[in-house]
């Protein structure tokens, strides 16, 4: 006990984390409290204010990056590798005569380097800026003690010392230890990989970021930000590799059919100019920088993240907030949609369904409704109770006109409410209950007839069919008007149906999810009659399983071939704990799958961890938006077919652009590889820098273009790409090489007043061909961004407008010699 004779006032931050002086899991609370200088009654808002300069925020501490070397990080590519060593090879390689022109080019080479990677960037600072924007929005809230009363604050606030309350579904912001347990159990496997839940009691550490699973309590925090187990391991792996993402992978491949393609030009161009006609070295040099700076796609990284990033703008302007920017190219192929039902595609709030409820002994529904309201409480009110109270005009008339005498509130045993009360106007005294209509069936002694008795089971049947939860409502008189007085006996008065209503655009999301060419699957842990009644309601089909049946291999014998048929075929499951959940988005996902699964509760998470895109609804657990890729910021669902929408138009834009880029490929090395070799003809690179320059800001616009979304899910088809690209990539050599052709074998130009060319590599020649590739080249796009004729769709203001003045541009370069 010699440690409470420190100071802790003096104590500093690496003191109080330090093991081998203060090593917090061996001490008792109350040494706890002493060392942190707090009590049960928490901090006040001025100590909390002191802590937080002290301790820091409860966060992890951002990495700071020069922007500088950010900006050259986007040259960290083979692409850029390639195309700055070439002209330092051919610098090297050249004669003293071409060393000047050689120079220019590759200080153009660099400055088209440096701007593509500051564009690149920007878009990096602006797309994180608005991430960080939209954390801010996400950011959790937990309840923390603060001068003597319960607040909610945001987490990044939390300090040592302060006591909080958790419960059920929430993720622990900090490292706690218990103060008080209400059947506490945590999911720690994400912290120390252990699977099942572990119970904590007064005294018990509880790490940042475990999760809890059952029971409520209250902690004290002990340690924040990077001073939890947690943040020392995040810290240790913040460098590490995330791994490939799909679109990753897909522009590595584009990459590399236009290495392979150019390489494959290149290799002729040797062997035929330095073995075959013996050119002059420094002449192939610069024909073979012209195929490498026009057919390497440089700006391929940046025009692609800049159209996720516009992605992620629009989709925000719809409630759409996109956690991983990568998961808009994702969600455009989709191609089944698995949904929780309570909270995401309804309410989660009980109401009672008026209009099929089942009345007896001469009652109005209204008055139904008052009864029941009598034997439901007012304040303090389970949701049961809420729902009633809510039906009635306005909660007042609950308790109006009566006294109340006795209420016994629900219980284990009795599974019912009562209420004994004497009315206002007749002075009378009436016991009124309601609860589990078999509970209340064995009460009612009065006018129960074996008539009443089969048309209450067929209305049960009924209502167990429609999946209606059912509350009967009985009352009797008690006319001795005393507490425990004998009663009149019990009269059945109704059936009420609650169910949980669908949010006002579930069904109209459903409808407009299956016209997009997704399958839609419910996995409620509902019953199976309320998820067949759902599934009915919104059109996706009834053909549900309980998800037992998943782990019964002779319950699935008996419905279909195997597990996979099973989960493939089926609209839903119902019943399912957190583990179904996971097992059919992983079985989906075995299967082929692009799967997108959606919920709104902790059980959730797991699931939309594991799914393709997991989208967390409005007002979900803090467990459930953080493994979510994509979070709804207001309520209803009609956000979600935009998101869809979208990332289509996304998805889209990119294909587009990647095969225009292909194309353009296809075109610059056959082209000039022609007319280098059979033609002698020699272009200037400096010339196709500036085409790839004036081409690479037209593309930028590609990224607001109009475009029509596919009506069914997108994938990536390369063949399909690598297709078009050469089919258009010939289109346009050819076109080239005519027009060449035509300018040089015919006085086409002569007629209209040009001089005639002096030879094959006149400048006068070189600046037509520039022009006449600039315009083709561009124009291209409007070609490839349709698969009908180009003008049955108009594009974006944005990119004819960037057209005409890129044709602009290049038409002054050439009329004014910029190249001379």
């Amino acid at each position: 006990m010699a440690i409470l004779s420190v100071d802790p006032s003096t104590l500093t931050v690496s003191d109080l984390y330090d093991k081998k002086k203060f090593d917090i899991n061996t001490m008792d609370n109350k040494l706890v409290f002493h060392i942190l200088q707090t009590s049960p009654e928490g901090l006040t808002q001025t100590e909390a204010a002191v802590r937080i300069e002290k301790f820091g925020l409860n966060k992890l501490p951002e990495k700071k990056v020069n922007p500088i070397l950010e900006i050259l990080s986007f040259m960290r590519n083979p692409l850029t590798c390639i195309t700055v060593t070439a002209p330092i090879v051919a610098i090297t390689l050249s004669n003293s005569q071409e060393i000047s022109s050689l120079w220019k080019s590759f200080v153009g080479i660099i400055m088209f380097l440096l701007g593509n990677s500051y564009i690149g960037y920007y878009q990096k600072i602006n797309s994180n800026k608005a991430a960080e924007s939209l954390m801010t929005m996400l950011m959790p809230q937990c309840k923390a003690k603060r001068d003597g009363e319960w607040n909610k604050i945001d987490v990044c606030n939390l300090v040592p010392g302060d006591i909080i309350s958790i419960r059920i579904g929430d993720v622990i912001p900090a490292d706690l230890r218990m103060v008080s347990s209400s059947n506490i159990e945590v999911d720690q496997a994400a912290i120390t990989g252990e699977s099942n839940l572990v119970s904590k009691d007064v005294g018990d550490e509880i790490l940042s970021g475990s999760m809890v699973r059952k029971g409520r309590g209250v902690a004290l925090v002990v340690g924040t930000g990077s001073n939890t187990v947690f943040g020392h391991a995040a810290s240790l792996i913040v460098d590490a590799n995330k791994g490939t993402g799909h679109l990753q992978q897909v522009s590595t491949k584009v990459g590399n059919f236009c290495i392979c393609s150019i390489a494959i030009f290149l290799i002729a161009e040797i062997f035929v100019m330095f073995f075959g006609t013996n050119f002059v070295y420094h002449r192939g040099i610069k024909n073979m920088l012209v195929l490498l700076i026009g057919g390497i796609p440089i700006a391929m990284p940046t025009i692609l993240s800049t159209m996720l990033v516009i992605g992620a703008k629009q989709l925000k302007k719809h409630n759409v907030i996109v956690t991983r920017i990568s998961a808009i190219e994702d969600l455009a192929g989709v191609t089944i949609l698995c949904s929780d039902k309570t909270g995401t595609l309804t309410q989660n709030k009980l109401t009672i369904k008026k209009d099929s409820a089942k009345l007896y002994s001469n009652v109005s529904i209204d008055d139904t409704l008052l009864w029941a309201a009598y034997a439901s409480r007012v304040n303090n009110q389970d949701a049961i109770d809420g729902s009633i109270v809510d039906s009635l005009p306005h909660a007042n008339i609950a308790r109006e006109g009566i006294d109340e005498i006795e209420f016994q509130p629900w219980g284990p045993i009795n599974h019912r409410t009562q209420m004994t009360f004497r009315r206002h106007s007749d002075n009378t005294v009436h016991r009124v209950t309601k609860g589990g209509v078999h509970i209340i069936q064995k009460l009612c002694t009065k006018h129960m007839t074996s008539e009443l008795e089969s048309q209450l089971q067929a209305d049960i049947d009924e209502f167990a069919r429609r999946g209606f939860r059912t509350l009967a409502v009985a009352e009797e008189e008690v006319p001795s008007g005393e507490l425990e007085g004998e009663g009149t006996g019990f009269r059945l008065i109704g059936l009420l149906p609650i169910f949980d209503p669908l949010r006002h655009d579930t069904k109209r999301m459903i409808d407009h999810v299956i016209d997009l060419g997704m399958h839609v699957k419910m996995i409620t842990g509902d019953q199976l009659a309320i998820a067949k009644e759902t599934g009915r309601e919104l059109g996706m089909g009834d053909t549900m399983y309980k998800a037992s049946v998943l782990d019964n291999a002779k319950e699935i014998q008996k419905i279909a071939n195997s597990v996979d048929e099973l989960v493939l075929h089926a609209d839903g499951f119902s019943g399912a704990h957190l583990e179904h959940k996971y097992k059919i988005v992983e079985r989906l996902q075995k299967l082929g799958h692009i799967v997108a699964m959606m919920g709104d509760g902790s059980n959730d998470a797991p699931a939309l961890a594991k799914a393709n895109i997991g989208i967390a609804v409005a007002n979900a657990s803090d467990a459930t938006r953080f493994a979510a890729d994509i979070v709804l910021s207001e309520a209803g669902l009609s956000a979600v077919i935009k998101a869809f929408m979208i990332s289509r138009v996304i998805f889209q834009r990119m294909r587009n652009y990647l095969i225009h880029m292909c194309a353009v490929t296809i075109c610059v090395v056959t082209t000039f590889s022609i007319l280098a070799l059979a033609f002698n003809f020699d272009f200037s690179p400096s010339m196709m820098l500036m085409i790839a320059s004036i081409n690479v800001i037209l593309m930028m616009t590609i990224s607001t273009d109009r475009i029509k979304p596919s009506q069914y899910p997108n994938v990536w088809n390369m063949f399909e790409i690598f297709s078009y690209a050469i089919v258009y990539g010939c289109y346009l050599t050819l076109s080239n090489l005519v027009f060449f052709i035509v300018a040089v074998k015919s006085d086409v130009f002569q007629r209209y007043g040009s001089k005639a060319f002096a030879d094959h590599n006149d400048f006068s020649l070189q600046s037509v061909i520039y022009l006449q590739v600039s315009i083709l080249l561009q124009a291209i796009i409007f070609v490839v961004r349709v698969k009908s004729f180009f003008f049955t769709e108009r594009p974006s203001s944005f990119l004819m407008c960037a057209f005409v003045i890129a044709q602009c541009v290049a038409t002054i370069i050439v009329v004014y010699s910029v190249f001379s």
